[in-house]
């Protein structure tokens, strides 16, 4: 077995970058302890002082953006365009982190005065949010930066008070390297515990890492198999922790008759090729008329693919469109092109109609992760209502509708508002907005918890858990309930919202 993880750029299958050791049990030991003895100081550090270093992390982060773009634009085949725009999404997570501690509101302050005149008798009640403590962030190969080791996992638990342990993807090594070493820099320089942020490699320290009994809570971005192994691992502990994963999503799009026209078609297209198709949101299954299809086809037809994120990705996808395109539940409408690249592959699409769809839903409804899609193809929209229903659990469900269509897509967004977490109109998924009203999450198996988003300002609400202060002094208790409300943040007081 080998002790080291290894990169390797896509586009020639060539190793890249100095091989990084793994990290061996002792030391996953030492770094998670380490981060639980910091969780006690950085706890307690004030919400605004916290924003603050979020910020010089974010800065830290865009003034190596040079480097940083390069190793993964040679470890990853992602494009430096793309890098670069998602390098400032991540920097600007962090800043929007700083804020929502600002805000205040994130930490649910609820007052109660004592009412000694109901039943049962109320004393003074006063609930917050706090932090939980460690947590171990799961970076994602897809995404680099923001789904990484500096991304919305890390940003959010960082800003809720917790310490950090994040277990690097051995799809590109030396990028999370650079990555975790401006980091740490940058919040050794504003001041903050040391420890609160560490770093692991290997499959085995992930483990070690979800076991670690100074582990609180495990954010992850991955496989559904992966995913599950370790949502077991987590519940399976003498003290269960929350497991919040991001897991697998078709997301389905209704294409409506009134929006059955060739810019959508092209629209489609581009949105499927994406990232060579590696997007938690790609659209995967899409719901049509017949006479669309066509369209489709050509559009897919004329789009280029290329190099997968590794090996076995590559090996996943070419496996899963064969066995698919080799059964005879579907028909091969049409592939694109496939790039001279060693991990490249072929955007391809498939087309069945809603009959044998819902009759095989299950083998239908498997994400192939890369640039591929069914087309399922219905000659009336009320033909879609049962089967809509009766999808997997998905990060998004998307309408394309012209303004003839409207009733149909209200009824149809009712459903699909019960299977998916952010319900788009004429859009395409690809790309999550990061903002106080995105939610990127949905039933399983797109998320191990539907309540919760991966992204977005809410998302820090995975790392804190509500504690309730009865009948202390108020000089004793956290600034956030105090009388005075020093902090000036939003509160509920006797159920009454507002900054008193």
């Amino acid at each position: 077995m080998s002790h080291v993880v290894q990169g390797y750029n896509p586009r020639t299958g060539e190793p890249y970058g100095e091989p990084v050791a793994k990290t061996p049990d002792s030391e996953v030991d030492r770094i998670a302890s380490a981060a639980a003895v910091a969780f006690s100081a950085w706890s307690v550090v004030p919400a605004a002082d916290r924003a603050v270093v979020l910020e010089k992390v974010a800065d830290a982060l865009d003034a190596e953006s040079a480097l940083l773009v390069e190793t993964a634009d040679s470890e990853t085949a992602l494009g430096v365009p793309r890098l670069t725009t998602e390098l400032k999404r991540t920097t600007n997570q962090l800043r929007l982190f700083s804020e929502v501690l600002r805000e205040g509101s994130y930490v649910e302050a609820t007052l109660d005065t004592a009412n000694p005149d109901i039943i049962p008798p109320r004393p003074v009640l006063r609930r917050v949010l706090r932090p939980l403590g460690t947590v171990a962030v799961f970076s994602a190969s897809n995404f680099p930066f923001a789904f990484s080791v500096a991304g919305g996992d890390t940003a959010s638990a960082l800003a809720s008070g917790c310490s950090v342990v994040v277990k690097a993807h051995s799809a590109h090594p030396s990028t999370s390297r650079e990555t975790a070493r401006v980091v740490i820099d940058a919040l050794r320089e504003a001041g903050a515990p040391e420890g609160v942020f560490g770093i692991v490699y290997g499959t085995e320290s992930g483990v070690a890492l979800v076991k670690h009994s100074a582990v609180r809570a495990v954010g992850f971005t991955g496989s559904t198999g992966g995913g599950r192994a370790l949502f077991d691992l987590a519940q399976g502990r003498p003290d269960p922790i929350p497991f919040y994963g991001e897991l697998g999503s078709v997301n389905p799009t209704v294409i409506l008759p009134g929006a059955a026209t060739p810019e959508i078609a092209a629209g489609f297209a581009q949105s499927l090729v994406m990232g060579v198709g590696q997007f938690c949101t790609n659209p995967g299954l899409v719901f049509a008329p017949e006479s669309i299809v066509a369209a489709l086809g050509e559009a897919v037809a004329a789009s280029s693919g290329g190099a997968m994120l590794n090996e076995r990705m590559c090996d996943s996808y070419k496996a899963g469109t064969d066995a698919l395109a080799a059964s005879d539940l579907v028909s091969v409408v049409s592939t694109g092109v496939r790039p001279d690249e060693a991990w490249a592959v072929a955007p391809l699409l498939f087309s069945t109609s809603v009959k044998v769809f819902e009759e095989n839903l299950e083998k239908l409804t498997e994400e192939h992760f890369g640039p591929a899609a069914l087309v399922v193809t219905y000659s009336s929209p009320e033909e879609l209502h049962s089967v809509l229903a009766k999808l997997p659990g998905t990060l998004t469900g998307t309408v394309h509708a012209a303004e003839s269509d409207h009733a149909e897509a209200g009824r149809i967004a009712e459903i699909l508002r019960r299977v998916a977490g952010r319900i788009i109109f004429n859009a395409w998924p690809t790309g999550v907005a990061v903002a106080w009203g995105q939610h990127h999450g949905g039933p399983w198996p797109s998320t191990t918890n539907p309540l919760h988003t991966s992204v977005g300002a809410t998302s820090i609400r995975r790392w804190i858990a509500p504690v309730t202060y009865q009948s202390w002094p108020d000089a004793l208790l956290p600034a956030e309930l105090q009388d005075a409300n020093p902090l000036g943040i939003p509160r509920r007081v006797d159920g009454v919202l507002g900054v008193h």
